[in-house]
């Protein structure tokens, strides 16, 4: 915690993702439904029609589809780093629980937090930042007093 009283931390990569290649952070989705609720209706529509295409768009997440009598439906993702989401999906139509199942899958599994600096380095150098007027000479950047109109 900061003294803006959220979260914060630097930029940086989930285990340097995509320096050798991209590993999708989401490990597993689990869509537990009632198979006779009324609020599961668009959980049910998902398994009919829009699973398989979700599941051959994202063959490295596993899905599992378990039909749950006394729960209300809800979309589990189980991330690499441990991380477990679970998003009630009761009432929800079949395209919103698509949509809700693709930003799951595009996330890290990291807490959306506030980004302390745009840079980071783990070896800091002396020097400081370059910027385009580092090595100018300071006739350019120092503009002297100014002088107030009469």
């Amino acid at each position: 915690m900061t003294s803006r009283g959220s979260a914060s931390r630097f930029l940086s990569a989930v285990l340097h993702n995509g320096v050798g290649r991209y590993v999708r952070q989401l490990q597993r989705l689990q869509l537990l439904f009632s198979p006779t609720s009324a609020d599961a209706r668009g959980a049910r529509q998902f398994v009919e029609e829009a699973a398989l295409e979700f599941a051959q768009k994202h063959p490295d997440v596993v899905l599992y589809v378990s039909p749950h009598s006394e729960r209300a439906p809800v979309l589990v993702a189980e991330y690499l780093n441990g991380t477990v989401r679970e998003e009630l999906i009761a009432s929800k139509t079949c395209e919103e629980i698509l949509q809700l199942a693709t930003k799951l899958a595009r996330q890290s599994g990291l807490d959306i937090i506030r980004i302390r600096k745009p840079f980071h380095t783990d070896n800091p150098s002396i020097q400081g930042q370059w910027h385009p007027l580092t090595n100018k000479p300071s006739a350019l950047t120092v503009l002297g007093p100014r002088l107030q109109p009469k």
